[in-house]
Formats: structure tokens, sequence, C-alpha cells
């Protein structure tokens, strides 16, 4: 009777499952098929030797994911640690930067002003550019000798005693953050705007009444009322950060050049590792170890923030 009453429900509505089928079809051979692909592929031996046999490689269980965490001699575990500990940093900090830059530039763009229109348009230059032309721009700037930024930074504010490298060592680091801050933080300044622009005025005017100052009004009004954005910002700044890989990718000659130990990530080192070494078993198994970490990240995000919510309200 349950199924009856089923497909009395799909008959019913089945012109709206007639729109849906077409989204339907493309999450499955877009999204589904490939994910459950690449788990299948993680458990065989798919390399330059087996690549002919694809998804009848021979089966080798566990094994491509004690390559990964255990075996000291694989290519992709050397400099496994390096590449967890740079993504980690790299998206917490283009995560926090991004957001701050976002809400600084929207708090300006909010205000009246003559040229306002002109200003946001301008704003959103860095979004507009393509993520492989950032990296390659970027790239030339980072130069020790011929770069802007050093030319800038050394021969006209003399701010730096000497020209330093920025695609070597430690600085590495800043070299791809600075750029990913500077490709999305419009955004995040976008979605803020818009969250500032639903809140209330009458909010304003009751504080100005009270007396509070501006900053007192940014901090008991516009940021609690920004909550939801803040989350959705955060959420995709995490995911995305987390497979950031064409601006740096980009930035070192499309694979051509090594990252080095301080400017490798998760995802250039599964790359670098899988289709370079021909490795594409255990470049799948990373994968998939990467997207477990992910969904248990995400979901414990989603229910922090549902508790947070409860809490306040």
């Amino acid at each position: 009777m349950r199924n009856k009453g089923l497909w009395a429900e799909i008959v019913k509505y089945r012109f709206a499952y007639y729109f849906v089928m077409p989204t339907l079809l493309g999450m499955l051979m877009l999204h589904i098929f490939p994910v459950f692909q690449a788990v299948y592929m993680a458990f065989l031996k798919l390399n330059q030797f087996t690549i002919s046999q694809y998804l009848m490689a021979p089966f080798v269980g566990f094994e491509n994911f004690a390559d990964i965490l255990f075996n000291v001699s694989s290519p992709i575990h050397i400099g496994l640690f390096e590449a967890v500990r740079n993504t980690v940093i790299y998206t917490v900090v283009v995560t926090i930067g991004t957001t701050a830059v976002g809400m600084l530039i929207a708090l300006m763009v909010n205000r009246k002003f003559r040229g306002q229109n002109i200003f946001r348009a301008l704003f959103l230059f860095p979004w507009v550019v393509p993520t492989y032309v950032t990296g390659l721009l970027w790239g030339f700037m980072w130069q020790k000798e011929i770069g802007v930024i050093n030319i800038v930074l050394v021969d006209w504010l003399h701010l730096l005693p000497s020209k330093p490298f920025w695609l070597l060592g430690p600085n590495t680091m800043w070299a791809i953050i600075i750029p990913t801050i500077w490709r999305f933080w419009p955004l995040s300044m976008l979605m803020l705007l818009a969250g500032m622009q639903s809140i209330p005025d009458e909010l304003y005017e009751a504080a100005e009444i009270d007396g509070a100052s501006g900053w007192k009004k940014f901090w008991a009004i516009t940021v609690p009322m920004l909550k939801p954005v803040w989350a959705i910002l955060m959420l995709f700044g995490l995911i995305y950060n987390t497979y950031s890989f064409n601006i740096v990718i980009m930035m070192f000659g499309f694979g051509a050049g090594y990252p080095g130990e301080w400017g490798d990530l998760l995802m250039t080192n599964i790359f670098r590792n899988t289709f370079q070494q021909w490795a594409f078993g255990v470049g799948a198994a990373a994968s998939v170890l990467l997207m477990i970490v992910m969904v248990v990240i995400v979901n414990f995000w989603f229910r922090f923030y549902k508790s947070a919510e409860e809490m306040a309200d």
C-alpha cells in the first residue's frame, strides 16, 4: 500500500519530476558517478603499467592508503606532512583574510558617496580575472630581480634592504596566500554588502538615539545580523581553499616548477604524484582520504553553527 501511495504521488507530480530530471541526471553524471569511480580506483593498482586495463586493474585493497600514510619511501608520502601543514595555514589565513578584506571594503562602499557604483564595479575586477591568469600574473610579479613587487618595495619605497626570493623558502607561503586573497575578496564583499543592505535602518537609528558610536553599532548590530553570511563565507572558504589548485600550479609553471617545502598544497601534491608519476590508484586514494576529512570537518562546522544559533536564540 505504501508503494502504491508513493507511485500515486509520483504520477500526481510527474511534471515536476520531468523538470527535475535533467538536473538529477547531470548530478549523477558529473558528481555521483565520478565519486564512486574514484573510490573504486583507490583500491586498484592503477599505474603506467596497468592504465590500459583501467577499472579492470588488479585489486590491492588498502595498499594504496597504506602507502600514503605509512610507507616512507612512497613518493606521495614524502612531503605529505609539509603539504598538510601548508594547506591548513593557507586555508585558515586565506579564509580569514578574504572575509576581513571583504568586510572592510563592504563597509566602505555601503556608504553614500559620489561615484559609489563606479567603485563597486572596479572592486569586482579581481573576481572577473580567471584564477589561472591570476597565478601567471602574480608568478611574474614575485620574481626576484624583475618582479614589480620587489621593485616597488625595495627600489621605490625602500621598505626592504634587499630583494628577497618570494618563490623560495618560507616566503613562498605568502606568495601564494596574497594572490588568493586578492582574487577572492570581492565575493566576500558582495555577500557582506548584500547582507548589510538587508539590515533595517531603524536598528541603527535607535542605536544612534541611545548614543551608540559607530564602532558600537558595528559590533552590536552589523556583526550579529551578518552571522548567516559569515557562516556561509567561512564554509565556502574552508572547502574552496582546501581544494585550491589553479593559482599555485600556474604560478610555478603548470607543474614545471616545484612549489617547494612551503608552497606545496595537498592538491598540488596529489596532482604531481598522480599525473607525473602515473600513480592513479594512489592519487585516487589520496583524494578519497581528503574527501573523508572534509566531510567530517564540514559536518562538524554545521553542528557548531547550529548549536551557536540555538544559543543565540
